[in-house]
């Protein structure tokens, strides 16, 4: 019969013993690893998440989308707002208007009792002034504030200063005077960023909040007068460094920016300012060439994007502003552009020798356009909009979704 060996209590008890030591020094050990691991991820690990397009310089004119994200917090602003308007302020938002289109006078350098009573009358989104308005930088200071005291809702101020040939504060006010960007180019993306800040820092000294600038058209075709020198460059990824740098520009000097003019006027023989201008390229083509700038200056964090009087024969017998097609498909579509679009001026022969109100209050609805700008019967404008909402051809909520873009945005970059 086999004999079982068993241990004696003594040697079972120290082998417990050992057995206990060794589990506890694991479990020790795997606690520091523990630790480790936490501390590493804490400290030493960034998480994956991009920042904000861009940060503004001052935040009391331009809040920063990480200090005021447009969502949930500007755009439950608008929404409220909205609420509390009346069909006819939610159409008034929809123009920047000339001084002279609101008040009825010839010509505009002072506001007064009867900018006040124009204002009441015509509460519209935005006021673009021109050369003639301007004289001194104290007389347009006082216009602009002026102004913006009498409107219940804060406006855009609005100027055309791209630095160069288009300037108007430089020409009247003795701004910093820049040449076009296009001949000196070659001094690269740092150069058209260190000018646009100047630009948008000596305009913003006299109330300006908006800029319509930068041009975002490629120069592609000599023979082509309208744009020109005005263009960044007559090549694409140039144009596209450049564009997108100024927008940068434009922001650190505290003022709004639009691009311009979708989907691009550098190829065009014709002025959109005479007549119907046309541009002979497909969707394709656009796509890999005109289309870049416009890419680089919204990934930039650009504020509108000015759409042009422009046909494009391949997509629409319609020009741009009027067109079921290009800014839905090319602009919200491609692009993936949600922010606020705005015409080049409605008192361009493009629109105004070709079309009647009706005509083009239905096409701006339809080509998902927010702003009109320079109407030039803004009474007529009204009443188109009016008796479209009254028959149904265009909605509320057509009218709502271009003011939440408007409003939101003038939240989000602390105009309201």
């Amino acid at each position: 019969m086999a004999r079982h060996y068993r241990e004696p209590a003594t040697q079972r008890k120290n082998t417990g013993k050992k057995v206990g030591l060794i589990i506890g020094i694991v479990l020790f050990a795997v606690g520091l690893v523990c630790i480790g691991i936490a501390v590493w991820t804490q400290f030493f690990i960034k998480p994956d998440i991009d920042p904000p397009p861009y940060q503004a310089v001052d935040a009391t004119v331009m809040q920063t989308e990480t200090e005021a994200p447009a969502e949930p917090g500007s755009a439950e602003k608008a929404r409220q707002y909205i609420a509390g308007m009346t069909t006819r302020e939610k159409i008034c938002q929809l123009f920047i208007a000339t001084p002279e289109a609101i008040t009825g006078a010839d010509s505009v350098s002072m506001a007064g009792d009867q900018t006040k009573a124009a204002i009441e009358q015509y509460p519209v989104g935005g006021v673009i002034y021109f050369s003639d308005n301007l004289i001194d930088a104290e007389q347009v200071k006082t216009m602009i504030a002026n102004t913006q005291s009498y409107s219940k809702t804060p406006l855009f101020i609005g100027v055309d200063e791209e630095g160069g040939t288009v300037a108007r504060c430089a020409e009247k006010l003795g701004t910093t005077v820049f040449s076009d960007m296009y001949t000196y180019r070659e001094q690269g993306a740092q150069t058209a960023r260190d000018n646009a800040r100047a630009i948008a820092s000596d305009i913003r000294g006299f109330g300006f909040n908006l800029d319509f600038a930068p041009v975002a058209d490629v120069w592609t075709n000599p023979e082509n007068t309208v744009i020109a020198e005005r263009a960044y460059s007559d090549d694409y990824n140039e144009a596209a460094s450049l564009v997108s740098s100024a927008v940068a520009g434009f922001h650190e000097g505290g003022v709004l920016c639009s691009l311009k003019h979708f989907p691009g006027h550098g190829d065009t023989l014709e002025d959109s300012h005479n007549g119907l201008a046309s541009v002979s390229k497909t969707a394709d083509e656009l796509k890999s060439g005109e289309l870049l700038p416009f890419k680089a200056g919204i990934d930039a964090g650009a504020d509108m994007v000015m759409i042009g009087h422009l046909t494009v024969p391949a997509l629409d017998d319609k020009p741009a502003t009027l067109s079921k097609v290009i800014v839905p498909s090319l602009l919200r579509g491609n692009l993936a552009y949600n922010g606020v679009t705005v015409t080049d001026s409605m008192m361009m022969g493009a629109i105004t020798e070709n079309y009647h109100f009706d005509e083009i209050v239905q096409g701006i609805f339809d080509a998902d356009i927010d702003l009109i700008l320079c109407p030039d019967n803004l009474d007529a404008y009204i009443s188109a909009i009016e008796q479209k909402l009254s028959d149904g051809s265009i909605t509320e909520e057509q009218l709502d979704t271009k003011l939440m873009r408007i409003l939101t945005l003038k939240y989000n970059r602390g105009i309201m």
